[in-house]
Order: C-alpha cells, then sequence, then structure tokens
C-alpha cells in the first residue's frame, strides 16, 4: 500500500506552484489525466500530493488538512505567506505546541506547528 494526500484546487498551476515552493516539492511532468497534477518529495520521503481540479472553490475549514511541522514557526510562518498563503486565526499554544493555521492560495487550510516540548519526531 502507498498512501497519497488528495487536494482540491481550482488551479493547478497556482496551487502547484504554492505547495511546491511551500514543501520543496517538484512536479510530475507527465501528466496522466486533464484534471489531475502530482507533486513529488525528491527524496522519496513523503507521500505525494496529488492535485485534483475542481469547480467549486473551497468552503469552510478542511475535514482533513496536513501538519508541517517545523523548527522556527514563525520563519516557516513568513516564508509560506511570501509564497501566497494567508493566515487563518493568531498562533495560539495546544498541547506543548506552538501552532499556526494559515491557508494556501485556494483556501486549503494547513497548520504550522513547533514542537517546544522535547525532540520528538513527526
Amino acid at each position: 500500500m502507498r498512501l497519497v494526500c488528495v487536494l482540491d484546487a481550482n488551479d493547478l498551476e497556482e496551487t502547484a506552484r504554492f505547495w511546491c515552493g511551500a514543501l520543496g516539492f517538484v512536479r510530475e511532468e507527465t501528466r496522466r489525466h486533464p484534471s489531475y497534477l502530482a507533486l513529488l518529495d525528491p527524496g522519496g520521503r513523503w507521500p505525494d500530493l496529488l492535485l485534483q481540479k475542481v469547480p467549486e472553490p473551497s468552503r469552510g475549514k478542511n475535514r482533513m488538512h496536513l501538519d508541517m511541522v517545523v523548527p522556527d514557526l514563525e520563519a516557516e510562518a513568513e516564508r509560506v505567506v511570501r509564497l501566497g498563503a494567508r493566515r487563518v486565526r493568531p498562533t495560539f499554544e495546544e498541547a506543548g505546541d506552538l501552532i499556526a493555521v494559515l491557508a494556501d492560495p485556494e483556501g486549503n487550510e494547513f497548520c504550522l506547528v513547533q514542537q517546544l516540548e522535547g525532540a520528538r519526531e513527526a
């Protein structure tokens, strides 16, 4: 079995630009279908992110979202905002983690997480 994360998008190109920049992924240049675009971790460590073109805009909170565990939340938040993300709510602390909720240019929410206690792996 192999896990692939699928993210709905209206604009595959803009969404791919954002997530490739945010995650350091690369586009799979061999398109199998015009409604899909795969983004791949060049190191093969993380699941692929498959972008699926949909006609409707994002509405409200995602039922599932990506968490990016980072060493410096504020530096990473500034970086992804420069790529086109927007902050959804102020940074808060929960269960020993510092968390920021952001949204990509299409409105898909994701979290940046900085672990405050210990050096546990995600």
